[in-house]
Order: structure tokens, then C-alpha cells, then sequence
């Protein structure tokens, strides 16, 4: 009898671990589904930044990026 008990213990135990097992993958899911989503954020906002300093550049160039200086 003794060593049922200890058996059903031990499943009790197990069930428990297991879903606490479950708990934190699902809350990794979400960490990682949000990083995700501002990974995405921050790449556009690089991209909108590239454009805009490439933009400033011709313009401060009068259209040419790679023209040289005046006193070469």
C-alpha cells in the first residue's frame, strides 16, 4: 500500500513540474512573439533612417554623394 502512495506522490509531483513546464514555454512564446514584433519595428525605422540620411546627403551635395570637396 505504502508503495502506491508514494506513486501517486511522485505523478502528483510530476504534474505539477509539467505544468509549470508548460507555463514558462508559453510565456517564452509571447517574450519571443514580442521581440520579434520590435525587431520588425526597429528595421523599418532603420531602413526610414537610411533613406533619410541618403536624402540629406544628395542634398547637401547637390546631388552627388560621392562628389569630392572644392579645395581637392
Amino acid at each position: 500500500m505504502e508503495n502506491a502512495e508514494q506513486m501517486e506522490v511522485r505523478f502528483v509531483d510530476i504534474e505539477i513540474k509539467l505544468a509549470q513546464q508548460e507555463d514558462l514555454v508559453e510565456s517564452l512564446n509571447q517574450m519571443v512573439y514580442q521581440q520579434g514584433r520590435r525587431i520588425d519595428q526597429l528595421e523599418k525605422m532603420l531602413h526610414k533612417l537610411g533613406e533619410h540620411v541618403r536624402d540629406g546627403a544628395q542634398q547637401a551635395n547637390g546631388g552627388m554623394v560621392n562628389e569630392r570637396p572644392p579645395h581637392y
